[in-house]
């Protein structure tokens, strides 16, 4: 996990760990603070000088350098030494911290609301019940007499109380009034001019039959917005007076009719609650056999199943019983096609969990229990370049053949598909998992396990530039969770679709509004590993592609995809002096379904500005793969041939014959 920074609250920053980082004085954090306001955008020396002191001392530039070398020792204590920084960043004629989006926790709060206003109560509720969580205190809190940190402080605090209402409006919508009274009494009495909070709390009240109650609350807010403000209530409030008054049936909750499906399940759920006792292992396992199902419906469904799995883990260790926590554990088996993680720590929290419970089974434990933990910790530790992963499916693809358990098999497949990833070029061997898979599941009644051999397929006969195959394997895979209800397929096939569309030779725009759509799909689906920055790498895909050059705009957001499309935006900008900087940076981009796709952006940034180092990772790095089309195998994007960019690479050092080496 990269290193994350706090300004929800005092400047923090913290290590991969999720351990705190020392940051020294109050100058340091200064400078921290000034960068992050900043977004990334670089800050000239002067301007933080000048930001930094009242009255600048003699040796004030280079007292800002000593912070900044400073900082950077405590942010990459591992970086070697004379090797440039990665996250804090001399460039031009300042520095810029170029963390990524979600290490930000002011920058994931914002874009956390923006999305939640898009989203369906339940989700909305979830999302931003953990986006306020994040807040220790003011934002900023150590700058609040700061200039430079006045315009950010007064937003961030907006927002916030934003977040507030649009969680209590959700409460509303899903029939949980009295479960918001209590804050948004809070809240009105903090923040009296906000004439939304009292329109909230006055139709919670008497959405739980407080009619007497609301009608004060509103006589209250009327008699606070003059006396405070010198302002007349506004026509929402007005008008809500007089519903209320009147009874307006539009008032209550809206409700939709049960059916028969709802009514079993609310009387078998009573049932059970009136019969198995809270806190005993049934219940747990119970519990975690829902989560599972759940998290196929997408959504909320999904994101609610990841937050549960985690505290169920957590109170199966807590009884001391290693057994019960292994079927915990591995009894969250949820098909998984996309080979980045939804969220790090939960990921890195889950593989710890399965180590720490591998430990301590007896010996006597049964060996299916053993292979369920270990097929967890490899398709949880994917892309992490750790052996273990790769190690774990091995060792439970082999206990379960040992075993024929099927589903235990299917279980093991998916860890070995997550781990399929040791070098470019895999394509046919995670097809032959794939087919493995749809085999497997077809002969044994295994329709989700099935959906995900098929949708392994569709990606591996992409990378393969096998489109008729892989229209095959989309519409399986549709039927089937058509049948099985599983709305999370649509979403992949959704964008295979797009996919499919571009590498047919479609005109840009036509590209463009394929990816557009298929993005929308993607908006609540409950899966951020996916969404995060892909709709931006998909478009910029479908530009270079067209020889046109990258999109640019500070607003863009790149994700995960951040330092491989950077250097190609900066020479969109003409800023081509820093795109050397920005590659000599480069990472190797995590091995999984993009890894080729990002390898060929970094090339095609090095071709441009002739840095033949970049020219030659790249051309080891794709060489395996150059009977596959770069990025395809991800099922939705490609950046054309690697064959084609390999000849590139090759001409350009020089060595016609570099492709074959």
């Amino acid at each position: 996990m990269e290193v994350g920074f706090g300004v929800l609250g005092p400047v923090a920053a913290w290590d991969g760990a999720g351990d705190p980082i020392a940051l020294k004085g109050p100058r340091h954090r200064a400078v921290l603070a000034r960068l992050i306001v900043a977004r990334r955008r670089v800050v000239p020396v002067a301007r933080l000088v000048e930001d930094l002191w009242e009255e600048p001392p003699a040796d004030a530039v280079g007292a800002v350098r000593t912070f900044v070398a400073a900082l950077r020792r405590a942010l990459e204590p591992r970086r070697p030494p004379r090797t440039p920084a990665r996250l804090l960043v001399t460039e031009g004629p300042g520095y810029a911290l170029r963390a990524e989006p979600d290490a930000v926790d002011a920058w994931r709060f914002e874009r956390t609301v923006t999305q939640a206003a898009s989203q369906p109560p339940q989700r909305a509720l979830a999302v931003l019940e953990e986006a306020l969580g994040w807040w220790r205190g003011p934002a900023y809190a150590e700058f609040a007499e700061e200039t430079w940190a006045r315009t950010e402080r007064s937003r961030l605090s907006e927002l916030r109380l934003h977040a507030a209402e649009r969680r209590a409006e959700a409460l509303l919508a899903l029939g949980r009034a009295a479960e918001a009274v209590p804050d948004l009494d809070a809240h009105v009495a903090e923040h009296p001019w906000r004439e939304d909070a009292w329109r909230l709390l006055a139709l919670a009240l008497y959405r739980t039959g407080r009619q007497s109650d609301a009608l004060t609350v509103l006589r209250r807010a009327r008699t606070l917005l003059a006396d405070q403000l010198g302002l007349d209530p506004g026509p929402g409030l007005r008008r809500l007076e007089s519903d209320i008054l009147g009874h307006a049936s539009h008032l209550e909750p809206a409700s939709g009719s049960e059916g028969p499906a709802g009514r079993v399940w609310a009387q078998a759920a009573a049932a059970y609650d009136r019969t198995v006792t809270s806190g005993t292992r049934a219940r747990l396992e119970s519990t975690v056999s829902l989560l599972r199902h759940l998290a196929v419906t997408g959504g909320g469904g999904l994101e609610a199943a990841r937050r549960h799995r985690v505290a169920a883990i957590t109170a199966a260790e807590d009884l001391g019983d290693p057994e019960l926590t292994a079927r915990v554990i591995g009894a969250y088996d949820v098909p998984a096609v996309w080979t980045r993680v939804d969220d790090p720590q939960q990921a890195a929290d889950a593989v710890a969990a399965a180590e720490r419970t591998l430990a301590a089974l007896p010996e006597g434990a049964h060996p299916a229990v053993r292979a369920r933990l270990l097929a967890t910790i490899a398709v949880e530790s994917r892309g992490t370049h750790s052996p273990r992963g790769p190690e774990a499916a091995r060792e439970a693809e082999r206990i379960a053949r040992r075993l024929d358990d099927p589903t235990l098999l299917a279980f093991a497949l998916n860890g070995a598909f997550m781990q399929a990833f040791e070098h470019a070029g895999l394509a046919a061997r995670r097809d032959a998992i794939g087919a493995e898979l749809v085999a497997l599941s077809a002969r044994n009644g295994l329709p989700t396990w099935e959906v995900l051999g098929h949708l392994v397929r569709l990606q591996a006969r992409c990378a393969l530039a096998d489109f008729s195959g892989a229209d095959h394997h989309a519409a399986e895979a549709e039927r089937l969770a058509e049948r099985n209800e599983s709305p999370l397929v649509g979403v992949f096939t959704g964008w295979y679709h797009a996919l499919q569309l571009a590498a047919g030779g479609a005109s840009a725009a036509a590209e463009e509004t394929a990816y557009r759509s298929a993005a929308q799909r993607l908006e609540g689906a409950g899966m951020p590993g996916l969404e995060r920055g892909l709709l931006p790498l998909a478009l910029l895909s479908v530009r270079l592609r067209h020889g046109q050059p990258a999109q640019t705009g500070a607003d863009t957001d790149w994700g995960p995809y951040e330092p491989w499309a950077r250097p190609l935006v900066l020479l969109a900008e003409g800023r081509g002096d820093a795109v050397a900087g920005a590659l000599r940076r480069l990472p190797d981009p995590p091995r999984d379904l993009l890894f080729e796709a990002l390898w060929c952006l970094a090339a095609r940034a090095a071709l441009a500005v002739g840095d033949r180092e970049t020219m030659e990772r790249a051309l080891a790095a794709l060489r395996p793969a150059a009977h596959e089309l770069a990025g395809a195998g991800s099922g939705l994007l490609t950046l054309g041939p690697v064959a084609g960019h390999l000849d590139d690479l090759a001409t350009a050092l020089g060595r016609p014959d570099a492709r074959e080496e």
